[in-house]
C-alpha cells in the first residue's frame, strides 16, 4: 500500500488516493484544501527536516527519505517518503507543489534531533521574533536620549527593561495561541500564511493564524498556558529590578510609578487581545487601536520613564516627545498585524472575530495599511529635517520606495495567495525603517 499526496507550495493538501486514507486514517474531506502535510510528522521533524528535503527535491527532481509520521490516531510509524516537485505543464513552468509517496516499513528509524532545532522549536512556540515590534521602541528611545545629550539614560535600565518588556510580550504571544486554540479560532484556520521558502531569514515562520505550535504537537494547550504564566513571572521579577533601578537613578518614585502604570495597561491589552469577556481582537478595530498603542505610544513613553536618569514631568515636552517617537513604530507594527488579517479573513469572519479587515472588507481596509505607511513616512521625514548630519535624510527615500513597494502589491495582491510575500516584506519593512529612525535618532537636535 502506497499513499500519494500532493500538496501546493505552503504544504496545503491539494489531492490524495486511498492508500493515503487508509495509511493516515483521515477521511478526505477531513485534509483536502483544510490540512497541510505537516500534520503527518512530528512537530520537531517538521522544523528541522522538511524544508530541507524540499529543496533537495527542488535542486535534483525528486529527494528520498526515511522518517516517522503520525496517523490520526496518533499511533507513530516508519516509512520512506518520495518527495518530487509538481509544475503546472513540465518543468519549465511554474511549481504548483509537491507530491509525496509513502510506504510503511518496517525498519526502525531514528531521527536525532539536533539543538539548534530545540532552539527553533521554542522560538517557534514563543513566536519570539515578532518580539522586535517591542524591543525597537525601547531602542528608538535609548538612541533619541543619545541623540539630544550625554548620560540622559542608565544603560542597567535599558537592558532590564528590554528582558522585562521580551518576557511580557512571550506572554502575550502565548496567551493569544492559547485563547485562539482554545475557542477553535485556529482550527478554524485553513488559510492561514506560512513563509515556507519565501524567505530566507523567516524561513518555516507562522505568518499568520497563531504559531500553530499545538496543532504540530511541538507543545500541548495546558504547557502553552504554563510557559506564559512563567513568562509573566519572570516579566514581573524584571519589573522590579527595573522599578528600583529607576528609584536609585532619579532618588524618586515618580518614573517608576508611571512606569508601572503604563506597563499594566500593556500586559492588560496584551492578554485581553484575545482573551473573554473583553477579546479586543474582535471589537471592530479596538484591537487595531489598542496594538497602535501598546507597541507604539505607550511603549516609548513607558521605557522612558524606565530608563531616564531624570524624573520626567507629567505632560511635559519630554512627555510629549517620548509619545511622538512612538507614533511611527506603533503604525507599522499595526500594519504587520493588520496585512496578517488578510489571509485569516474567512476563519475570522466564521468565528466572530471582528477586526478590522473582517468589519471593512478585504478590498476597503488597503487604504488603511497605506494610511498607516504614508503617515510613518511623513514622520521619519520630519524628524530626519532635524538632525545634525544631514547625510541621514537622504535615507528617508529608502523607506519612501519601499512604501510603495509594499502599498502596490497590497493593492493588487489583497485577494490572492501572492500577498504571502507582502507579508514577509511588511516585517522586513518594519525593521529597515527601525534601524534608520534609530540612526536619524542618534544625531536629532
Amino acid at each position: 500500500m502506497k499513499s500519494v499526496i500532493i500538496c501546493d507550495m505552503e504544504g496545503l493538501i491539494t489531492n490524495l488516493n486511498d492508500g493515503a486514507i487508509q495509511m493516515f486514517g483521515y477521511d478526505s474531506n477531513e485534509l483536502v484544501d483544510i490540512k497541510r502535510v505537516s500534520i503527518f510528522s512530528p512537530g520537531e521533524i517538521v522544523l528541522q527536516n522538511v524544508l530541507g528535503w524540499l529543496k533537495k527535491a527542488n535542486q535534483t527532481g525528486e529527494h528520498t527519505a526515511k522518517t516517522n509520521f503520525i496517523r490520526k490516531d496518533g499511533s507513530q510509524f516508519a516509512a520512506k517518503i518520495q518527495i518530487t516537485p509538481n509544475f503546472v505543464n513540465g518543468k519549465n513552468k511554474p511549481q504548483t507543489g509537491y507530491c509525496g509517496i509513502t510506504e510503511e516499513i518496517s525498519e526502525e528509524v531514528n531521527i536525532k534531533i539536533n539543538f539548534l532545532t530545540k532552539i527553533i522549536k521554542g522560538v517557534a512556540i514563543t513566536r519570539v521574533g515578532f518580539a522586535s515590534a517591542s524591543l525597537f521602541p525601547i531602542f528608538s528611545v535609548a538612541s533619541y536620549y543619545a541623540g539630544i545629550g550625554d548620560n540622559l539614560f542608565s544603560p542597567i535600565s535599558l537592558l532590564l527593561t528590554t528582558v522585562g518588556i521580551l518576557f511580557f510580550h512571550l506572554f502575550s504571544n502565548l496567551y493569544n495561541d492559547y485563547y485562539d486554540v482554545s475557542d477553535g479560532t485556529d482550527e478554524a484556520n485553513t488559510e492561514y500564511f506560512n513563509a515556507g521558502m519565501n524567505s530566507s531569514i523567516l524561513k518555516g515562520a507562522q505568518l499568520s493564524g497563531g504559531s500553530r505550535a499545538v496543532e504540530l504537537g511541538l507543545i500541548t494547550l495546558r504547557g502553552t498556558k504554563s510557559l506564559a504564566n512563567r513568562m509573566f513571572i519572570l516579566g514581573l521579577l524584571t519589573a522590579f529590578g527595573i522599578l528600583y533601578t529607576s528609584y536609585i537613578n532619579t532618588g524618586s518614585t515618580s518614573n517608576a510609578i508611571y512606569s508601572i502604570i503604563i506597563a499594566f495597561i500593556g500586559v492588560f491589552i496584551g492578554y485581553f487581545y484575545t482573551a473573554k469577556p473583553i477579546q479586543l481582537s474582535s471589537l471592530y478595530g479596538l484591537g487595531e487601536i489598542s496594538i497602535f498603542l501598546a507597541f507604539g505610544p505607550l511603549l516609548t513613553l513607558g521605557a522612558g520613564f524606565a530608563i531616564s536618569i531624570d524624573t520626567i514631568q507629567l505632560y511635559s515636552q519630554e512627555f510629549y516627545n517620548l509619545i511622538i517617537l512612538g507614533i511611527p513604530l506603533g503604525l507599522l507594527t499595526t500594519n504587520i498585524l493588520f496585512i496578517n488579517q488578510y489571509p485569516d479573513y474567512t476563519s475570522d469572519k466564521k468565528v466572530g472575530k471582528n477586526n478590522l479587515v473582517v468589519f471593512l472588507g478585504k478590498k476597503n481596509s488597503r487604504w488603511i495599511y497605506g494610511l498607516n505607511l504614508i503617515l510613518a513616512t511623513a514622520s521619519l521625514f520630519e524628524i530626519a529635517n532635524r538632525t545634525t548630519d544631514k547625510i541621514l535624510y537622504y535615507l528617508v527615500p529608502i523607506v519612501i520606495i519601499n512604501s510603495l513597494f509594499l502599498f502596490i502589491g497590497l493593492l493588487k495582491n489583497y485577494d490572492k495567495r501572492s500577498l504571502v510575500k507582502y507579508n514577509i516584506q511588511t516585517i522586513y519593512f518594519q525593521i529597515l525603517f527601525s534601524i534608520i529612525y534609530m540612526l536619524i535618532l542618534t544625531n536629532f537636535s
